[in-house]
């Protein structure tokens, strides 16, 4: 059994039991989340389609922690001028363990 849930407009294939990095959501670490807009569900075979999402159904899940991801660097340089900067980004994400879908 499986869903994909819009969570921040991101879409994520979910199960239960499983460990997402979704984008960084209020709450602290041990909050229970709950996500509605649920897109599709399969449920051993039998899919069931929204339009756009499916009624009577929610992911619900636990905040385990905040994390960052890893450093990307951005690099910008205009030759023979001169011009070279270098910046760096780190992503905040939550991560969030899945803990029923229905």
């Amino acid at each position: 059994m499986y869903a994909i849930v819009d969570i921040a407009g991101k879409q994520f294939k979910v199960a239960k039991d499983q460990y997402i990095y979704a984008p960084k959501m209020e709450g602290e670490a041990g909050a229970s989340v709950s996500f509605d807009k649920v897109l599709l569900l399969d449920n051993d075979g039998s899919v069931d389609v929204g339009a756009p999402t499916v009624k009577g159904v929610k992911v619900s899940g636990k905040i385990l922690e905040h994390v960052k991801g890893n450093k990307v660097i951005i690099f910008k340089k205009k030759r023979r001028k001169g011009y070279a900067v270098k910046n760096g980004h780190r992503q905040q994400f939550t991560k969030v363990q899945i803990e029923s879908i229905g």
